[in-house]
């Protein structure tokens, strides 16, 4: 029941943050940027700007689905933000080619973050899993349910220690964002504080995560302290 009821806790307050998001990116699309520029554009002159002119904006389908590929050197916008001329647009366009603009510069959060992606990704398919057969073979009795349950909880810490790297890698992509924005007088007065508000929600969505994901983790080590 504690962990339900800690589950259902993370889940609203995860529901409340992506609905705020999701309010204000509505919001601040009603911004129209004065100088016209669509995402598409204002990403391509920024990172004209960095002097990076091997990264390639293109438009990917979905909502709020804009990020940055290391991979393939390509910023990935979402439809609605590629082609928009609004302030909602300027913000993720530009927080994403800051994330660009980390990789040119061997920005050292984000290559932390992206050494342990392929460990991560492991851990997080497997972790749920490795849990729950360590809770079930204490339960039963078995010598080696607390081991494998250990094992578990370790592989959980890992995909926690990734939501704790990933919050300096984004609000330093936003930051980026802002001040270029601003500095290149891109946007008005009223249009970067819109851009500034979207984007402290979006980064809300990552603590809630992290805060999340540390909450959880603590309640496994709880459960795994008790049993032993």
């Amino acid at each position: 029941m504690g962990y339900y009821l800690l589950a259902g806790i993370i889940f609203a307050v995860s529901m409340y943050v992506s609905n705020r998001l999701k309010s204000k990116f509505k919001k601040y699309s009603k911004v129209h940027l004065q100088n016209g520029m669509s995402g598409k554009e204002i990403a391509e002159r920024m990172l004209s700007d960095n002097g990076i002119m091997d990264v390639q904006v293109i438009s990917t389908p979905g909502m709020l689905t804009d990020h940055y590929n290391p991979k393939n050197k390509t910023v990935n916008l979402s439809e609605g933000v590629y082609h928009q001329r609004n302030a909602a647009a300027a913000a993720v366009a530009a927080h994403e080619v800051g994330h660009a603009v980390q990789h040119a510069t061997a920005y050292s959060w984000l290559q932390m973050r992206s050494s342990i992606v392929p460990v991560v990704g492991v851990a997080s398919k497997l972790s749920n899993f490795v849990i729950m057969a360590g809770l079930i073979l204490s339960v039963s009795g078995s010598l080696i349910g607390n081991s494998i349950f250990l094992i578990g909880i370790l592989l959980f810490a890992m995909t926690t220690a990734f939501a704790f790297i990933t919050l300096p890698v984004e609000f330093d992509a936003s930051k980026r964002a802002l001040v270029w924005l601003e500095t290149n007088n891109m946007v008005t007065q009223q249009e970067h504080a819109g851009a500034k508000d979207a984007l402290k929600w979006a980064a809300r969505t990552y603590v809630v995560a992290a805060l999340g994901s540390l909450a959880t983790l603590l309640y496994f080590i709880m459960i795994f302290l008790g049993r032993r």
